[in-house]
This record gives C-alpha cells, sequence and structure tokens, in this order.
C-alpha cells in the first residue's frame, strides 16, 4: 500500500464525493441513507474546491483517492461566496423539501437554503475544515499529517485560528482531534465544535468579515 497526499487536481472531484458519501453518516457509509449519491458533496465537499482549491489537499492509495482536507481561510467570506455563486444554482436543482419530509436528503437540501451565519463562539477562530479517510487508509497516521499540512497552509495565509464540527456520534474523530491539539469550543444537540489558535496573536482581534 502505497500512501501519498498531494493538491487537490480537479480531476479528483469526482472521488471527493465518492469519499463524502462513504463517510458522510458520521465516519460511516452513508450511501444507503441518501437518494441522491451527490447530494452530500454538493455541501461538504465540492465548493471548497472551487472557492479555495488551495486548501485542498487528496490523500492517494497506489495512486487512488481515499481520503481529502479541505475547507477556508475566511469562513464568513466562504458563506458569502456561497450565498452568492453557489447555492443559487443548488436551489434551482433541489426544490425546498416539504416541512414534513424527514429524509436525510430533505435535510441536506435545507442547508441550501439556509443563510449560514456564523455563531459568535466561532468567530475567534475564522477558519474552517473537513477531512474524512476511506476505512482502508484510517489509523495509518495519515489523518494527522494531513492535519499538519493544512495547518500549515494556515499559517502561512496568517490565519490566526481554525474550528471544525464532529458528530457525537463519531467517538473516533472525537479522538482524533483532541489528539492532534484541538480544543473544544462548544457543543449542540447532535455536534462539537474544536477549534485551534495558531498565532500567538489573539483570534479576537481578527477580522472575518467580508
Amino acid at each position: 500500500m502505497n500512501l501519498e497526499m498531494r493538491p487537490y487536481h480537479p480531476s479528483d472531484l469526482v472521488a471527493l464525493y465518492r469519499i463524502c458519501l462513504l463517510t458522510g453518516d458520521s465516519g460511516q457509509d452513508a450511501s444507503k441513507l441518501f437518494k441522491d449519491p451527490d447530494i452530500l458533496g454538493h455541501y461538504y465537499a465540492a465548493p471548497y474546491t472551487v472557492f479555495e482549491p488551495e486548501l485542498c489537499f487528496v490523500l492517494t492509495c497506489s495512486g487512488k483517492p481515499s481520503g481529502y482536507i479541505l475547507g477556508t481561510s475566511n469562513s464568513a467570506r466562504f458563506w458569502e461566496w456561497c450565498e452568492k455563486a453557489w447555492f443559487p444554482i443548488l436551489r434551482e436543482q433541489y426544490p425546498l423539501p416539504d416541512i414534513k419530509n424527514t429524509s436525510y436528503d430533505a435535510h441536506i437540501i435545507r442547508l441550501f437554503y439556509n443563510r449560514q451565519i456564523m455563531p459568535n463562539d466561532l468567530l475567534p477562530y475564522p477558519a474552517h475544515l473537513h477531512i474524512d479517510l476511506l476505512p482502508a487508509v484510517q489509523h495509518r497516521g495519515m489523518g494527522r499529517q494531513l492535519i499538519q499540512v493544512f495547518l500549515q497552509k494556515l499559517k502561512e495565509l496568517k490565519v490566526p485560528a481554525v474550528h471544525l464540527q464532529v458528530g457525537k456520534r463519531n467517538t473516533g474523530a472525537i479522538h482524533f482531534y483532541s489528539k492532534v491539539g484541538f480544543t473544544r469550543i462548544s457543543e449542540e444537540k447532535n455536534s462539537i465544535a474544536f477549534g485551534k489558535r495558531l498565532v500567538e496573536k489573539s483570534p479576537e482581534r481578527y477580522s472575518s468579515s467580508c
């Protein structure tokens, strides 16, 4: 097994959609949960590759994409871009579901219609990330390496801090983020927000406005 990390290439996009789906149920395969296999990738993967491709990195196994880390250096600016350039097209493709529709697809579709606003407790952590690895390449130290590469890029961009959110059922990921230096910021009903400061400058003095 030959594992390598490299920058994202547009030809990886189909694979990123696949990986997003196969890890979309708190790290487990979500294929049976969604009728539309692309819907998770529309929200959690693809927009980052368009908005800030320099912050997207791919893990390959014998040349085949098997994991990724991606995100943005400025969450507020990213969500504003999504509102103007990404969500409008998706809204044309996916009508807003009926309120009685409780399917997994409907939950993601509603995210296309919800204007994303940074919670106050996350404002000091302007960047955010997503990392997903297929089971075959997990527990080999590659997740830690992907985190290191991503954080180094943020430091080069002088971003003061980064956050991520993880489902409470994903106990393996929760343990992993604690091991690589992230600390809990806040909790919601089903998720936990973790953060990590990257520079000495206080994150509270960093402006994340557009």
